[in-house]
């Protein structure tokens, strides 16, 4: 379809960009500073900037569509990233990584919901599953490209480029005929505010602990491949992760409509615990490569799943918002693990931090299967229609 084509290529400089800008933080910090604890707050507080800010600008595209929000967004992230590539010290370095958090442009709240107007119904769950293998995509090319010029003769390379991919990827996606089409939806008037919704409640619940070890994790990869010497390792082993998920995603979607959104959520949330476990007895070699892509796999699948779970519950109207709030509790919680993932690998060891995230993965499974009555709208067989509106409650867990 010429229109999935063109919106798959112009969204995919931008995402790559996201895909980059973990590391480029923390690389750029930690080249100034000589810090991981550093590091690893600034991105965290990059994380909790976005996060903060994530409900609101979802919300905001509820009301007033796509192009407003990337028209002002994109240009604004663009240049704090290139200031705060070129800036130095510890407080200017911290201040404008918070800066362009607020600004973090809704490349995949924008993206989502522009394939409801593209695929046709009986194609929605494979044209879910397709722009998330895309989007992981992205988070492969990302963190290789990023390693590769942090580490070389120009670092500021890094960050510059991270800076012109947003530009170029957020201006054509904002320009594309199909997003000015893009509608929000209508509220339902006296509806419940999404936030005192028992179900989302829960996943709000759930979304903490598993953003609170998603935070660490990201830190705990750069930090023991720094720590055993081999730092260009964290790229590739990003990459793996990020190429695994494609395949789980594209998995996913392949899977035929014998199982319910809530009993596919909860198998794969199984393997999770599973293939999670070994996590700290891993070094940055073939053991994390091979757990870190067995745990690709199991997430691009239960992402796929997650979407469709929420579009089931959430209520009319919230398209983008219900996503977009579910994140700011789960970025918010990325963020703190971010920074704390920082000063446990540097005072004890990353393996700490890969443990923590074990155990944040258990004690998610726990808060689901517990509360699973709270979703019992998603334990049946999604129809044709819930299909089609699953695109739009669909979010990147970047941005």
């Amino acid at each position: 379809m010429p229109s999935a084509f063109l919106l798959i290529f112009c969204s995919l400089p931008a995402r790559i960009a996201y895909g980059m800008l973990s590391l480029g933080i923390y690389f750029k910090i930690f080249h100034e500073t000589k810090s991981i604890s550093l590091a690893g707050l600034a991105v965290g507080l990059n994380a909790l900037a976005g996060s903060l800010t994530a409900g609101i600008r979802s919300s905001v595209i509820d009301k007033l569509g796509l192009r407003i929000p990337l028209r002002v967004l994109v240009p604004s992230f663009a240049a704090s990233v290139l200031i705060f590539n070129y800036v130095h010290g510890r407080i200017l370095l911290t201040v404008f990584s918070v800066a362009f958090g607020l600004f973090s442009p809704p490349i995949n709240l924008s993206v989502r919901p522009l394939w409801k107007l593209i695929a046709p119904a009986e194609h929605q769950r494979s044209a879910f599953a397709l722009d998330t293998a895309i989007m992981s995509s992205a988070a492969v090319i990302g963190p290789v490209v990023v390693t590769a010029l942090a580490l070389s003769k120009h670092p500021a390379m890094a960050l510059n480029l991270c800076a012109t991919l947003m530009l170029i990827g957020g201006v054509a996606l904002a320009l594309l005929p199909i997003t000015s089409r893009w509608k929000p939806e209508e509220k339902i008037k006296d509806a419940i505010h999404i936030l005192r919704m028992p179900a989302i409640q829960l996943l709000i619940l759930e979304g903490i602990f598993i953003g609170l070890g998603n935070g660490v994790f990201e830190i705990a990869i750069p930090a023991i491949s720094t720590l055993k010497h081999v730092p260009h390792r964290a790229g590739w082993l990003f990459g793996a992760f990020a190429t695994a998920n494609i395949l789980g995603s594209l998995l996913a979607g392949l899977i035929s409509k014998k199982l319910s959104p809530l009993k596919s959520f909860k198998r794969t949330y199984i393997c999770w615990v599973v293939v999670a476990a070994p996590l700290a007895y891993t070094n940055p070699n073939w053991s994390l490569f091979c757990v870190g892509s067995a745990l690709g796999i199991v997430v691009g699948a239960q992402m796929v799943f997650y979407w469709e779970l929420v579009e089931v519950i959430r209520p009319q109207g919230s398209a983008a918002s219900a996503l977009g709030w579910l994140w700011t509790f789960e970025g918010t919680a990325a963020a703190i693990g971010s920074a704390l993932g920082g000063y446990i690998c540097q005072t004890y060891s990353p393996r700490f931090g890969f443990a923590l995230f074990s155990a944040c993965i258990v004690i998610g499974f726990t808060i689901i299967s517990f509360g699973s009555n709270r979703l019992t709208a998603a334990d049946r067989l999604a129809k044709n229609q819930e299909d089609v509106n699953a695109i739009q409650a669909s979010l990147d867990k970047q941005k």
